[in-house]
């Protein structure tokens, strides 16, 4: 009897047969949706790539064929009438402002929330839960009020500021599941050597949780890179402002002005850090979102 179900349970070779076509179809038709949405990324980025070379005439007239030669001056002319040099510049410096004081709230907020047991644990934790789903852009209004009663409106600082609150909330539940994850002899040894609460932190457990702060690192850094609503209204003067209102600016500009080799040059520009970014961190992204769900 048991040797019958066995039997039973074993597909026979007709079957075997009929279900590897339908196996190979189905990967064939995955490989050509990822290709096609490939393609549809891939050929947008080109296309601006091969523009930022072509003269005006090219980009009007032949605009989907290659250029007769590489105009370099439309980079230069990005960088000298444009000011896309400055308009990076304030950007880099808002990111690493944005970047330094959004590690110095996510990390020991998530160390105490993921790591610690206290009265009111949880309902702070629900608080920064619930911080995920309030968007900057809704609370605009009231935020450039009260900005500008503190005076703080035009400064590059409290920009950097209200970039890194609004994406305290995801920080922090992103890295919580990291802290959880660390098992807690790790802190015991720690005690027992000397080590204090803020030197286990920085010693001890930020080592340990790398791929996590490099994950929120990546993504926050496209965050405040494109930003563009608040950064047009909490920064007002020319000289501040940041490259998505420079590429906004130069776009209305070059539309009269017809030149448009050195805006496809300037957005190429911009392109460049975060493509940078994301190839270096590439690999230490991928790790960081799998250990994160795992751990999570």
């Amino acid at each position: 009897m048991s040797q019958i179900q066995t039997s039973a349970a074993i597909p026979s070779r007709k079957e075997h047969k009929s279900v590897k076509p339908i196996i190979i179809i189905r990967n064939w038709l995955l490989r050509i949706v990822l290709i096609i949405q490939a393609l549809a990324v891939v050929y947008p980025l080109l296309w601006n790539v091969l523009a930022s070379f072509k003269t005006n005439a090219e980009v009007m007239e032949s605009p989907w064929s290659l250029p007769k030669s590489l105009h370099w001056d439309n980079y230069v002319r990005a960088f000298t009438s444009a000011k896309i040099g400055d308009y990076m510049l304030n950007s880099v410096i808002v990111v690493v402002l944005s970047m330094a004081i959004l590690i110095l709230m996510a990390v020991p907020t998530a160390y105490v929330l993921g790591r610690m047991r206290f009265r009111g644990q949880k309902f702070i934790s629900n608080i920064y839960m619930a911080g995920l789903f309030i968007g900057a852009v809704y609370i605009i209004v009231p935020l450039f009020i009260l900005m500008n009663d503190l005076h703080m409106l035009d400064n590059r600082f409290w920009l950097s500021a209200v970039y890194a609150t609004g994406t305290l909330s995801f920080s922090v539940y992103l890295l919580t599941g990291f802290m959880k994850s660390i098992p807690p002899d790790f802190e015991e040894a720690a005690m027992i050597d000397g080590c204090g609460y803020f030197s286990t932190l920085f010693r001890i457990i930020m080592p340990m949780v790398r791929p996590g702060i490099i994950t929120m690192v990546v993504f926050s850094f496209f965050d405040f890179w494109n930003e563009y609503v608040l950064a047009m209204t909490l920064v007002t003067s020319d000289a501040k402002k940041t490259i998505p209102i420079g590429l906004s600016n130069l776009m209305q500009v070059q539309q009269f002005a017809t030149d448009w080799g050195s805006l496809f040059a300037g957005l190429v520009i911009v392109l460049i850090p975060t493509v940078i970014i994301y190839v270096l961190l590439q690999k230490k992204l991928t790790e960081g979102m799998m250990l994160g769900g795992v751990k999570g």
